[in-house]
């Protein structure tokens, strides 16, 4: 997918975007607005989603694969509208790939104590020898 012109490598354009992706509202943490999003004008501590922006930064983290993250924020630069610099667009990837392996482990660790638990459980219910529970009110 390389074209070489004059010189200079050329992205490919962002033909042929996703609209079937739902973008959701995010709660604003930190003064700087992340690429993608824009204040909410009824509520200053949301962020809505730039449908467009957010696309085509999805289009970019494959073309990162391919080409510098310079020539890729100059690309998604071009393209948006909206300004990134090559290390907004390292930052914002390393960050949603991080968010991406917590919360991937979470779920592998929420996996295990669940079976751990249902190991624990049938382990109970198959000893031998062991009394039942019977709970007396004594209280009469």
């Amino acid at each position: 997918m390389r074209n070489r012109a004059l010189g200079k490598w050329k992205l490919p354009q962002p033909t042929d975007l996703k609209s079937e992706n739902e973008w959701m509202p995010i709660p604003r943490i930190a003064r700087t607005i992340p690429f993608g999003y824009q204040v909410d004008p009824e509520d200053n501590n949301m962020l809505l989603p730039v449908s467009v922006e957010l696309d085509l930064l999805e289009k970019a983290r494959d073309y990162t694969k391919q080409f510098s993250y310079r020539e890729v924020a100059n690309w998604l630069t071009k393209n948006s509208g909206r300004t990134i610099s090559h290390v907004g667009l390292v930052k914002r990837l390393k960050n949603e790939r991080q968010r991406k392996n917590k919360a991937t482990s979470l779920r592998r660790w929420a996996d295990y104590a669940q079976k751990a638990i249902q190991k624990a459980e049938d382990y109970e219910e198959k000893r031998t020898g062991a009394k039942e529970d019977t709970a007396q009110d004594t209280s009469d």
